[in-house]
């Protein structure tokens, strides 16, 4: 493996733990928005709809993927510009 690369793994970790709670934070807001409650429903929730459910599983997994990929991404190019070297 190369050296970059294992310099590159705390940054990609400490992106990950950010992104992840950019997205969930991003994600609540969105559902305030869209749906009928405050709480985003869970699978289990008896008194919630297939459809809300599903909508909002599918919104939320949206979300994480979108940030996770613009965090990663960002990150990236921040390492290629302060090292000259692509850490993927």
């Amino acid at each position: 493996m190369k050296a970059s690369k294992i310099a590159y793994k705390p940054v990609g970790l400490a992106l990950g733990a950010l992104s992840g709670a950019l997205a969930g934070a991003a994600f609540k807001q969105a559902w305030k928005v869209i749906g009928n409650d405050e709480d985003a429903p869970d699978a289990t929730d008896v008194d919630r709809a297939w459809r809300e459910i599903l909508l909002a599983a599918a919104l939320q997994g949206a979300i994480f993927a979108v940030v996770k990929a613009a965090v990663d991404r960002g990150g990236a190019t921040a390492t290629h510009r302060l090292t000259g070297v692509w850490p993927g």
